[in-house]
């Protein structure tokens, strides 16, 4: 068996079995650009899987060498990529500037960071394995826009035809000169492989007298800042010092281009994936560094703690007491994977567990307190009770004990409310409550919260809390 072959063996056994089928297909038949930078989302309603599952299914491709894992920083504005990296431990903590939008931004893991998939070269060449073989406009496709940039057969005709004065590829060392026609718009020289671009405020009479500007790039000291310029001829001179060919690209700023990279789709950030099962099963410490502290700005906690444990040992015995845990901790676990959560730890008999988003905490939270019922009914007894608390704000991921772990208010929040809790309701603050998801799970399953309020301690002012019954 050759490794190609033993490395889709094994993903067969390690992931969804369809997701395995599509991940090989893609592989053998794919477009080079189908093969870079892999939108998972895109590729699960293609091939008509679970998300959840084809992004375990990328995670494990790409633990066995099938694909490589990127992060790519992106723009909140245009989404070009600012950066790329192999691991969360390669990002940075100062700015990441865009050249296209003229704005720095701290990346956040939330909507900032991309996660994608790259087959890996040793699996099969492609095109973007060597960027600068690429033509102009398939690198602004493939490695300057996100996956989550829309960029379909119509918009790109629209990019080339309607968007764009003009553009060439300089190779390195060599000079140019572009003759252009500007209008009376706002206009910008954008340069994606150095990643810079110079502004041009056209704007006062036409005028019929040759105009002058020349440009650098020399990645030391890249054109920026914004001229005035007036409608007419204009000769653009262009000098390439660098040892890379770059790709200057006049667009005009109007309406089209602004429409063209606001044609969005989702993509699967960060801060799913760090929330994901999978990738804390199989990546465990290999995603930040000791020193590192990721922004988050919206993590949904979810704390279960088991109700008197220690007097459940004295009334039934060790080894009868540690089945009964045991078989809680199994159906807790499973649920939380099943909800696109993912257990950051257990203490003693609690759990503590993220969620994207609040309906997610909220369904697993329900289906929890089922699982104790059907698990009590089996075994007679009524021993299994489970205390959840529920809790949605920012918080920094961090790395404690050599594991991915979160700190901040917001998680010491979740913990107190849960420890609300003096049987199997479910108590939950009020940014879950305000999600419109969790009010239809609650109206579906014919459930009425109790508002009260709750010192909780360690916080210094009562917060609003909702029981769910």
């Amino acid at each position: 068996m050759s490794d190609l072959q033993a490395q889709y063996s094994t993903l067969r056994q390690a992931s969804d079995p369809a997701v395995a089928e599509a991940i090989e297909r893609l592989i053998a038949e794919g477009e080079d650009h189908q093969l870079n930078r892999v939108n998972v989302l895109d590729f699960a309603a293609t091939h008509g899987v679970n998300e959840e599952r084809a992004i375990s299914g990328f995670l494990h491709a790409s633990r066995l060498g099938l694909f490589d894992l990127t992060w790519n920083v992106l723009c909140p504005g245009c989404s070009g990529v600012l950066d790329a990296h192999s691991t969360l431990k390669s990002l940075r903590h100062d700015d990441y500037q865009c050249g296209l939008c003229a704005c720095g931004y701290e990346a956040s893991v939330d909507e900032q960071v991309e996660v994608a998939f790259t087959v890996a070269p040793r699996v099969r060449r492609i095109a973007a394995h060597d960027p600068s073989t690429l033509p102009l406009w398939e690198y602004f496709k493939q490695v300057f826009w996100s996956s989550g940039v829309d960029l379909n057969r119509e918009s790109f005709t629209s990019l080339t035809d309607e968007v764009t004065l003009d553009a060439m590829e300089l190779p390195a060392h060599e000079k140019a000169v572009m003759s252009l026609q500007l209008p009376a718009e706002f206009v910008i020289v954008f340069e994606p492989v150095t990643h810079t671009a110079q502004f041009i405020d056209v704007q006062g009479e036409p005028t019929r007298e040759r105009q002058q500007l020349s440009l650098v790039y020399n990645r030391l000291h890249a054109p920026t800042g914004t001229i005035t310029l007036r409608p007419g001829p204009l000769r653009l001179s262009l000098d390439n010092q660098t040892d890379v060919r770059v790709l200057p690209s006049v667009f005009v700023a109007a309406e089209g281009l602004h429409h063209l990279i606001g044609k969005r789709k989702p993509f699967v950030t960060a801060k799913r994936i760090l929330s994901n099962q999978t990738f804390r099963d199989i990546y465990k410490a290999d995603n930040l560094s000791i020193d590192q502290r990721l922004k988050i700005t919206s993590l949904t906690f979810l704390f279960t703690d088991l109700k008197g444990s220690t007097a459940l040992y004295e009334r039934v015995g060790d080894l009868a007491a540690f089945d009964l845990v045991r078989a809680h901790f199994h159906a807790l676990l499973e649920i939380i994977s099943s909800e696109a959560g993912a257990v950051v730890k257990t203490i003693g008999d609690a759990v503590m567990a993220t969620f994207v988003r609040p309906e997610q905490a909220i369904a697993a939270a329900l289906r929890m307190r089922t699982a104790m019922d059907r698990l009590n009914e089996q075994r007679g007894t009524r021993d299994l009770v489970v205390k959840i608390g529920i809790h949605e704000g920012p918080c920094l991921a961090v790395m404690l004990n050599e594991r991915q772990d979160y700190f901040g208010q917001t998680v010491n929040i979740a913990a107190r409310v849960q420890g609300l809790s003096t049987s199997q309701a479910i108590h939950v603050t009020g940014p879950v409550m305000a999600a419109d998801a969790v009010e239809a799970i609650l109206q579906q399953a014919a459930i009425t919260p109790i508002e009260k309020h709750a010192a909780l301690r360690g916080i210094t002012d009562k917060i609003m809390v909702y029981e769910i019954p």
